[in-house]
């Protein structure tokens, strides 16, 4: 059962109104610009790609290392951002991510050379792979358990919004000049532009304030309980800084700890796992390649670049219902109806490839898939993530779960041109693959993923011990 404490910090949720509390504004402010920088910075590449090929005369081993050399600076990013955050804390790792992504955005503008143009993007990477770690579990531990889905969805949230809006802000670039304008200068615009918003996290960044959760832990209990109480009042505060103390007596925080006690083997398996479904149910293969898919479904679709827009609205629509539903329906009961329309949407775009359908049904399909994962599998498993795991190890559990979902991002966009064009697999059974991958997850989440909507993290933490 869970301890007095951690049942009291339930009872006694406050009625916190985010427009109300300039520390949630705050809170909310940094999840969708550490979101938005994060969308934008991994889009933003499709529009420069064909620019940079002319400008630094790319084969096509080194045209592959364009889109991928951030993706390969996220994995350390990852890898470290649990460690640095638990020693730092985690508003002064995002300082620091938000001075990388300002900083990668001006050396990717003015590369005199292709491996200057790499290292900066490696750089971006890794404030990518640190941002996605930090972000959600710095808005977990500064939400109450009633705004937390919602507040965490946010992330999500600027992720799609900033690859949305990369795409005007691409195609406004794009018609400033012609080709050759575009080749020498138009690119350098389209990276470059990410140093506004990345200024603007920093602005935001100043007035927040650290995580409690994180201050209680190096013993700085006066600091939280002023944040804490600004946030929820007194009796809040008190329960919290009780239920906290009260976990923190229990826990020990080495990555052997982690790996080796049972008490954390169920929450490290939903969090490598949900991360890894995420990624292996198709949905970058779709981000990174829409206009191979759409070529392919001749949908009378002129360009990439609208097709593109399609599926990035409808991925922005849909990340609203996800804020919408998650903190009133729940983690599993949207997990659950997101991954059966995923299932049923990649079984039929691999059906209309195996017959040769094509057409409009086809583009439905996809768009149905994106749908499904946007108000699901998109946003909830950073939001799990952030919660089920004990305060002294969430910051390097998190690097863990950041780790394979980049691992995984990183495997799904070198797989997929591969097993598309091949002779022996085709796009039906690529797409069938993605389908199977997201069945599996139906059965994962209904048999082992708990759910945790309005609990406090320290309750969280209590209810898996004792499964």
């Amino acid at each position: 059962m869970p301890s007095s404490s951690v049942s009291a910090t339930v009872e006694t949720q406050p009625a916190v109104s985010i427009f109300r509390s300039g520390i949630l504004i705050l809170v909310a402010l940094v999840a969708i610009l550490g979101g938005f920088l994060f969308g934008y910075d991994t889009a933003v590449i499709n529009g420069a790609n064909e620019y940079l090929k002319v400008h630094f005369s790319l084969n096509p081993f080194q045209q592959g290392w364009v889109g991928s050399s951030a993706i390969a600076g996220c994995i350390p990013g990852a890898l470290v951002a649990g460690f640095l955050s638990d020693r730092f804390g985690r508003r002064k790792v995002l300082f620091v991510c938000a001075i990388l992504y300002a900083l990668s955005g001006l050396l990717s503008a003015v590369p005199r050379t292709f491996d200057e143009f790499l290292l900066a993007r490696f750089l971006s990477g890794l404030s990518i792979g640190v941002s996605s770690m930090i972000c959600p579990v710095y808005i977990a531990e500064m939400a109450p358990p009633l705004w937390r889905g919602r507040l965490g969805s946010l992330f999500q949230l600027g992720i799609v919004s900033g690859i949305f809006i990369s795409l005007f802000a691409n195609a406004f670039i794009q018609q400033m000049g012609d080709d050759v304008w575009n080749a020498a200068s138009g690119w350098r615009w389209m990276l470059g532009a990410e140093v506004l918003p990345a200024i603007f996290l920093l602005a935001v960044l100043f007035p927040a304030k650290e995580s409690p959760r994180w201050l209680i832990q190096m013993g700085r209990e006066a600091m939280a309980k002023r944040t804490l109480e600004s946030i929820g009042g007194r009796e809040y505060a008190a329960d919290e800084i009780a239920a906290v103390q009260n976990v923190l007596k229990q826990e020990d925080s080495n990555i052997f700890e982690l790996l080796s006690h049972a008490r954390f083997r169920l929450p490290l398996i939903i969090a490598v796992l949900l991360m890894a479904f995420s990624q292996f149910s198709g949905i970058n293969a779709i981000m990174y390649y829409s206009t191979e898919i759409f070529t392919t479904a001749h949908v009378g679709v002129k360009n990439a670049f609208a097709a593109t827009v399609v599926v990035g609205l409808v991925n922005l629509l849909f990340t609203f219902v996800a804020i919408a539903l998650v903190d009133k329906a729940g983690r599993r009961p949207l997990l659950l109806t997101g991954l059966t329309a995923q299932v049923i949407a990649l079984g039929c775009a691999g059906w209309m490839f195996h017959t040769n359908a094509g057409g409009i049904g086809l583009l439905v399909a996809i768009v149905a898939f994106i749908a499904a994962f946007a108000m699901a599998l998109g946003p909830i498993p950073w939001i799990l993530c952030s919660e089920i795991f004990p305060m002294r190890i969430r910051g390097l559990a998190m690097s863990i779960a950041t780790f394979v979902i980049w691992i995984s991002c990183y495997i799904v966009a070198w797989t997929f041109p591969v097993l598309n064009n091949s002779p022996h697999v085709g796009p039906a059974l690529t797409f069938w693959i993605y389908g199977l991958c997201s069945a599996l997850a139906f059965i994962f989440v209904f048999t082992m993923v708990p759910e945790t909507k309005s609990r406090s993290l320290e309750e969280i933490e209590m209810r898996l011990m004792t499964r």
